[in-house]
């Protein structure tokens, strides 16, 4: 077989076949124990990953005790519900109960997976309020409870005054959401 290749002056390549196999495969071996390593360490990224506590910006802790609870009860009328730790904050906090949700609707965006809610917000405390923390339940066309989407507005709404946010993204909502009702948590005094 070299007589023949020598005689077109490729004698030089007669054992390259057998050279390139052999570094072939000693790089298969050295690849695959490469992705063996790393999937050993996405696993074991992962696991640590998972046993990290949770940042504060994900724990369901308030952050202040000056936040007062408001929940809209299922007859729509605003109720205060709350711990006082003075009579001062209970009067304050009482009066958060004079906010609520006017009217409200939804639809979806980022290629349906986003829940883009526009509501208006009706203010008639004697003081603005800021810091307004709305909760979005989501349920099936038949009414059975899917997903929760919550959400802090900064913007304060004066006084004796209503104010309509359009389009605010709540967040990822199931494909099979067909109905949503936002209530009222928490809202600071301005």
């Amino acid at each position: 077989m070299n007589a023949r290749l020598g005689w077109f002056g490729l004698g030089r390549f007669a054992g390259t076949g057998e050279r390139v196999a052999r570094a072939v495969t000693i790089a298969s071996v050295s690849f695959g124990r490469g992705l063996l390593w790393l999937l050993a360490m996405i696993i074991l990224g992962c696991g640590v990953w998972m046993l990290l506590p949770l940042s504060k910006s994900n724990s369901a802790e308030t952050g202040s005790p000056e936040l007062a609870a408001v929940e809209t009860a299922p007859s729509g009328d605003a109720t205060a519900t709350v711990a006082p730790a003075s009579e001062a904050q209970a009067a304050a906090m009482a009066e958060l109960g004079r906010l609520r949700i006017s009217s409200q609707t939804w639809r979806r965006g980022g290629l349906g997976s986003k829940a883009l809610v526009t509501f208006t917000l009706r203010n008639d405390n004697d003081y603005a309020v800021k810091d307004i923390e709305i909760i979005c339940a989501f349920a099936r066309r038949d009414g059975s409870h899917l997903t929760e989407r919550s959400r802090v507005l900064a913007d304060p709404v004066s006084m004796k005054s209503r104010k309509t946010y359009a389009r605010i993204a709540v967040g990822f909502v199931n494909v099979n959401a067909d109905q949503a009702k936002c209530s009222l948590v928490a809202a600071r005094r301005a």
